[in-house]
């Protein structure tokens, strides 16, 4: 059998929902960071079992949460509140043989849906995630939108996680994504610092998803105009304009991200200077 992990702060919204897509699980894990809204009684009705830790960064709360939660089962699948486990996700997770002593982890194809229910099929940047895994041989990198390294092979999971980032509406989207360029801004200049560099051949050529998502990034933080590039790539490299309205703004969204965390990094460099 699968432990199931889902990360919470203030998810009264969104976990029911997600709850609903793992009923077929006895092991249900909400890793909490102090919500102060129903989130815990969903939960507690729910059947799942409740682990509460400070939020610090990304990286330092998914790796403790592995290294510190008892799960009853060698196989964790780890979701967000805002995430529903698909049906053909489920059977295809139930009827996996993973005996198999080579695999440590699984990526899962996630497909994001706007606002108004659009699939961003293209506009949709990163669709593989390491989200099926032994806890053990997995560990986290990167304060925000952490990068998942696994100690062993890799294999890929048929099925759609579905993610519904637009649940809570445009203004909280925004004011995460602000929350996010703090953490990017703050990892660009601690990697300046440092003077870590990075591979174009592993960015291009890299068979390995994670690694070349990696070094694609940090290579990426080095160019001059990274917004209007990001909303370029989206728009025509990936054809974001085939999701229609949607994948138009999506892009848009994504470009004036990027922005904030030029903002935030000129704002901290200057800061330093001083």
């Amino acid at each position: 059998m699968i432990s199931i992990l889902i990360l919470t702060k203030n998810e009264e919204q969104d976990l029911p929902g997600c709850l609903e897509s793992v009923r077929w699980c006895d092991d249900i894990h909400v890793y909490d960071s102090f919500s102060d809204d129903n989130t815990l009684t969903i939960a507690r009705n729910a059947g799942a079992k409740i682990t509460q830790r400070k939020f610090d960064n990304w990286s330092a709360h998914q790796n403790w949460g592995l290294a510190n939660i008892s799960f009853k089962y060698p196989w964790v699948l780890y979701i967000d509140a805002d995430e529903r486990v698909s049906e053909s996700l489920k059977n295809n997770l139930l009827s996996l043989d993973n005996t198999d002593k080579d695999v440590v982890a699984y990526e899962i194809r996630r497909r994001d849906f706007a606002w108004n229910g659009t699939w961003l099929k293209h506009a949709q940047i990163s669709p593989f995630y390491l989200r099926f895994f032994r806890p053990s041989k997995i560990k986290y990198e990167r304060l925000v939108n952490p990068v998942s390294i696994p100690d062993g092979p890799v294999a890929r999971l048929e099925g759609y996680l579905d993610h519904y980032p637009f649940s809570k509406g445009f203004r909280y989207w925004i004011q995460r994504h602000l929350g996010y360029a703090d953490m990017e801004a703050a990892m660009r200049l601690e990697d300046m610092g440092k003077g870590v560099s990075f591979s174009w051949r592993k960015a291009l050529f890299s068979k390995d998803f994670t690694e070349k998502r990696y070094h694609q990034k940090g290579l990426f933080y080095k160019m001059p105009g990274r917004p209007l590039i990001k909303w370029i790539y989206m728009i025509i490299w990936r054809r974001a304009f085939l999701d229609g309205r949607a994948g138009i703004t999506y892009a848009s969204l994504q470009a004036i991200y990027e922005y904030f965390i030029v903002l935030k990094t000129k704002e901290l460099t200057n800061k330093i200077k001083k």
